[in-house]
């Protein structure tokens, strides 16, 4: 089996994001706003909203969504053992399927750690 690149796939789907941008301006300016709004510092910290995303991404089994939450998680400060905890979080929801995501977010983890966020 292949192994994943997730820093290549966050290039790739920023990439794709801002073609997608061009073509409707309007819905993704919006959901770029929901995204800054949704992950701001509130009652919830970003690194906790981070790592609350992160969980979702992997139970719903999202390469994209690993690769970017992962990234934002450690960029907002989150250590190894609050990643390592969020997957097993979303093992426990989301079960064998979201066990084999969740490998896949410790392998996004360590190359995210290699690449320095």
């Amino acid at each position: 089996m292949t192994s994943k690149n997730y820093p290549e796939i966050q290039a790739h789907i920023g990439a794709l994001s801002q073609q997608l941008a061009g073509e409707i301006p309007e819905t993704m300016g919006a959901f770029s706003r929901l995204h800054e709004a949704s992950v701001a510092d509130g009652a919830l910290s970003a690194k906790m909203k981070e790592l609350i995303a992160l969980g979702i991404g992997i139970a719903v089994r999202c390469d994209g969504c690993i690769a970017y939450h992962v990234h934002d998680a450690l960029k907002a400060g989150a250590t190894r053992a609050e990643i390592s905890e969020t997957i097993g979080v979303a093992v426990l929801m989301g079960g064998g399927p979201s066990m084999v995501y969740g490998a896949e977010a410790y392998e996004a983890m360590e190359q995210f750690e290699a690449v320095t966020v």
